[in-house]
């Protein structure tokens, strides 16, 4: 399960209608209790990508390692990413399963409709490596 605050999920959805027709990205930061991968917060991210901005993102490594430093000093995990699919739904495509190597994180998709940010899920990536990697349907709890 994905728990995250009402603000920060407003935020992810907010960013994905800013970015319309491309696809935005971000970092999910907080910490992984019991049962749950709990957001304390997010950061946004440039999608660095050229080719194809409007159904694939990249965040640029050196920004990741900001913002994992960053959060570390506030004591914060990164704990999953999010990105949005404009015109299309909020369900994982075979280039998000390709590029996704953060095993135990969350992935969240929201769905931008003509502008309009609609459904947003979350998956899991399970797993214990490469090999047996998988997205599992992630419940999401908003606060």
């Amino acid at each position: 399960m994905l728990r995250i605050p009402s603000k920060d999920y407003a935020a992810i959805r907010r960013h994905g209608e800013e970015t319309y027709p491309h696809e935005c990205c971000g970092v999910l930061l907080g910490r992984v209790d019991d049962d749950a991968r709990v957001v304390t917060s997010t950061a946004r991210c440039g999608n660095t990508r050229t080719d194809s901005p409007q159904n694939r993102y990249n965040i640029d490594p050196r920004e990741l390692v900001r913002i994992q430093r960053e959060g570390r000093e506030r004591a914060e995990d990164i704990i999953g990413f999010y990105h949005s699919h404009p015109d299309h739904p909020a369900r994982w495509s075979p280039t998000d399963f390709a590029e996704a190597h953060w095993i135990g994180c969350s992935y969240v998709i929201t769905s931008v409709e003509k502008g309009k940010a609609a459904i947003t899920n979350s998956f899991e990536l399970a797993g214990s490596d490469e090999g047996d990697k998988r997205f599992v349907d992630e419940r999401i709890e908003i606060d």
